[in-house]
């Protein structure tokens, strides 16, 4: 294939993808309330997350945060976000089906089993970081500071696009660091990265994961930042032994 025929096919991955977006996107404009029930959850006691805590700490205690809104506009442009970055989640196995299929031919047999092995293990990891957020991180963090009061007469007002913005932003960063592993895997490959540097340097990797969650922690608050940084040296710990695995094979 010449240039302008692999630019074609391109163009035509690319159609592919933007009308399976646009078509999960408006499905899910469509299902407002189911949509929003699941995004919504964690503001209830009713929440999975804490009706587990509070059955192994044998003590209920029900809450409520009232979200509000005080833009004009905002709920309706609340919903259009949600809806597409939810609608691309849905369809984001397809995309990389259609992207591997475009770069599969320029591959050899053992790359492209290297780059399946990649793809759907990054897809996965991605998955497992934003179940996390949403099941784990977000929900304590939100309980904790959406009822945190320092006098009975201060009453917390939340927004709507202040809870969106802290969901949204801590599902992608716990998708992208949930990504270590498969970059270990991948280093550990070609020779760059060795399960006994991990180890020798496991004190100064502590360090940079508490400096790391300090920075992508959009609250700031000491509660978020421990919450996201023990994930974050668990995947490390879990690195090395993948680096371990891959260096015996």
């Amino acid at each position: 294939m010449t240039f302008w025929d692999h630019l074609e096919e391109l163009r035509g991955c690319l159609i592919r993808i933007v009308i399976a977006l646009a078509v999960s996107a408006v499905a899910c404009f469509c299902f407002k309330n189911l949509l929003f029930d699941i995004v919504l959850a964690p503001k209830s006691s009713d929440f999975v997350t804490y009706r587990l805590v509070e059955r192994v700490a044998g003590v209920r205690q029900d809450f409520n945060v009232d979200l509000i809104n005080v833009d004009l506009a905002q709920q309706f442009l609340v919903h259009m976000k949600v809806a597409l970055l939810v609608g691309f989640l849905i369809v984001s196995p397809y995309v990389l089906f259609v992207l591997f299929r475009f770069i599969a031919p320029g591959l050899y047999t053992n790359e492209r089993r290297y780059a399946v092995g990649a793809a759907l293990a990054g897809y996965v990891m991605f998955m497992l970081g934003v179940a996390l957020n949403y099941f784990v991180i977000f929900p304590l963090t939100f309980r904790f500071l959406g009822t945190y009061q320092v006098d009975d007469s201060v009453v917390n007002h939340i927004t709507l696009t202040s809870y969106i913005s802290v969901l949204l932003l801590l599902s992608l960063v716990m998708g992208i660091v949930f990504e270590l592993p498969v970059l270990s895997w991948l280093l550990a490959k070609i020779g760059v990265l060795k399960a006994a540097t991990m180890s020798k340097v496991r004190r100064y990797a502590v360090v940079i994961v508490l400096i790391v969650s300090a920075i992508i922690t959009p609250t700031g608050d000491p509660f978020t930042l421990m919450v996201v940084a023990l994930p974050i040296y668990l995947l490390y710990e879990f690195s090395i032994f993948v680096v371990r695995k891959t260096e015996k094979i």
